[in-house]
Parts: C-alpha cells; structure tokens; sequence
C-alpha cells in the first residue's frame, strides 16, 4: 500500500517557492517529454515541439475579499471534520461503499487516513486516488490529497497527465487566490509546482506535476511526467503532523 508521506513536503513546497508575478507560460506538449517552464515572471523559452504563450500580468481577480477564493476543503469535506463526518461526505459526494474506503496510519507523523479510488474524479482524466488526512493532535481534516499516476491507474500516460494539469491550472488561474500567494510553472526537485495559492486565511491548494528531468540539447531540462498531485491543505506552514519537542536528542 502506499504510503502517506505528503505534509513535511508541501512546507517545503511553500518555502521554496517564492510568491510573485503570475506567469501564465502554457505549455502544450506535443510528445512524451515536454520542457520545464521557467520561473514565475522569467522570459519564456522557445522549445521545439512544445509551444509556449506569453507571460501574463498577476490579474487583479482575487484583491477583493468578498470576491476571493475560501479554501475549506474539498467538496462536502471540510477542513476540521471527524472521521465519522469525513466517511459521510465521502459516500455523499462519490457513492462510496464502506469497504472501498481504506484506513491507513503514518507510524512517523502519527497522523491517519482515508483512502478512496475515483475514476474520472476529473472527466476524461483516469482514475485517481484520493487520501483525507487527520491530524496528530486535533483527529480532525488537515489536508485532502488527489493522485494520478501508472498506481492508480494502469492506463495513464505522461500525456494525460499534462492535460490534467493544465485543465487543473486554468481552472484555478480564475478561482480568485491571493495574488500575492500565485505561483505557476516553478520547477522543483522531481517536478514542476504548477500551481500553488492561498486564501485570506493561508490554506492553500497546490498542483505539482512530479517526473524525470532530462538534458537535451542547447542545455535544455525536459521533464517526462510520471505522478500528478493535488492538496487542499489547511496549514502548510504548520502542520498538525508529530514532531519531537525540543531538547529531547
């Protein structure tokens, strides 16, 4: 089974990826293999067999709080909920039986979850893997996970993976995040953050496109995906994960 390892990563994500000027480089890949975009606001480059549109400006979307993006949860599941609520929403918005729910413990953050496959959770997208997470201390939802990959489903190709990620990043590009907390195309070890932003209250959703970098020529990284992963998560920054106290080793 696979194991949860995801929230000491997303801090590291929202560390490591600096907020700043939106960058809407789209790329479109024609191949397996499609180049690694640039940094948010860097020039964008030519790459054969992948077009990529010009940056865009941050848009002015998101600046009004009455009009921003609130991100509790995923669905019926909300950031905060028991298990025995999470359960319900799960059967409410998927019809899930209770034996397709799956239980699993991480014996290192001392955290638990739920797990639920889904197929076409994004239409046309294969079937994916989605993890509910509680936290350490609270038992309540601290983060909700979606994953595409050759594990959940036998039939996903790098291809499908690109499109899903960019029907995914569009979509959020005009959910109204902070956007002094947008970042896009910010490649990372084993990836590319596709898209990470924040609401009023610093939850976040983050779309990150993990695989393979490549050399090619003039010097340029290509990446071949192999996994793409959603969260929603409620502290990034501070997760609700265990940690050893201070001064103990």
């Amino acid at each position: 089974m696979r194991k949860i390892y995801l929230l000491p990563a997303l801090v590291g994500l929202l560390t490591s990826v600096a907020a700043g000027p939106l960058a809407a480089q789209g790329v479109v890949p024609k191949q397996k293999a499609a180049p690694a975009p640039r940094a948010a606001g860097a020039a964008p480059a030519a790459a054969a067999g992948a077009p990529v549109a010009a940056a865009t400006e941050t848009p002015t979307a998101g600046a009004d709080d009455k009009t921003a993006k609130a991100i509790d949860g995923f669905r019926s599941a909300k950031f905060g909920m028991n298990e025995a609520d999470v359960r319900a929403a799960m059967t409410k918005d998927f019809s899930a039986k209770p034996d397709a729910i799956r239980a699993q413990d991480n014996a290192s953050e001392l955290t638990h979850s739920l797990l639920l496959s889904i197929p076409e959770l994004l239409p046309n997208g294969g079937t994916a893997e989605l993890s509910y997470v509680f936290g350490y201390k609270s038992k309540s939802l601290i983060q909700i996970g979606a994953v595409w990959s050759k594990g959940t489903d036998t039939a996903m190709t790098p291809e499908k993976l690109f499109s899903n990620a960019n029907i995914l990043r569009a979509h959020f590009m005009g959910e109204g995040f902070k956007p002094d907390s947008i970042a896009m195309n910010m490649p990372v070890a084993g990836g590319i953050v596709m898209f990470r932003g924040s609401d009023a209250k610093d939850r976040s959703v983050i779309l990150l496109l993990q695989g393979t970098f490549e050399n090619k020529e003039n010097n340029q990284r290509v990446l071949t995906p192999t996994s793409l992963l959603l969260f929603y998560v409620a502290d990034a920054k501070s997760p609700d994960i265990f940690k050893l106290p201070p001064g103990q080793f």
